[in-house]
């Protein structure tokens, strides 16, 4: 971390705050988040035969909706006018694998929105398949790449480069 950095949702007195983002410029933000859901063989066979629905559109359209609520779970988050949101579930090797994407033009990042959306599809496969496994695991809930801001860009060492 640069020398000059600083956890920016504090104040002087070292209480928490939320940012003032009024005389930062509106620029196209985008950023890139995922998760994954590890399923027994047993659950992932079962998938396409759930009682409850399709567990993998279930989760892309809670993602969705997760990414536009993140300013009401997040206290700190501003309420940002999305531009788009997409979660794309796949299975893998092992379970679910889950990836979000959110953008806007505003004056702070959509990070915590491409979180919230990765993590939310993947509490919402848990609650579709955790009839048949209680032993399922959330694992890796991270940021994949982001570009925009004053920061600039990034992307995960290894990851794909690609915000599409």
């Amino acid at each position: 971390m640069p020398e000059d950095s600083q956890l920016s949702h504090f104040n002087e007195a070292g209480q928490a705050s939320m940012v003032d983002v009024s005389a930062k410029q509106a620029t196209r933000r985008t950023a890139k988040a995922s998760a994954f859901v590890e399923l027994s063989a047993a659950v992932l066979a079962a998938l396409p035969s759930n009682p409850k629905g399709n567990p993998l559109e279930v989760a892309r359209f809670a993602g969705i909706q997760a990414a536009k609520r993140t300013a009401d779970l997040i206290p700190m988050c501003h309420p940002l006018p999305l531009t788009h949101v997409d979660v794309r579930t796949e299975v893998a090797d092992g379970g679910v694998r889950i990836t979000a994407t959110a953008a806007t033009t505003g004056p702070t990042g959509v990070e915590m929105e491409a979180l919230t959306a990765a993590a939310v599809a993947a509490l919402t496969v848990y609650d579709m398949t955790k009839a048949l496994d209680k032993a399922i695991v959330i694992r890796n809930v991270q940021l994949e790449a982001k570009s925009g801001g004053k920061s600039g860009d990034f992307v995960r060492a290894g990851g794909d480069k690609s915000l599409a």
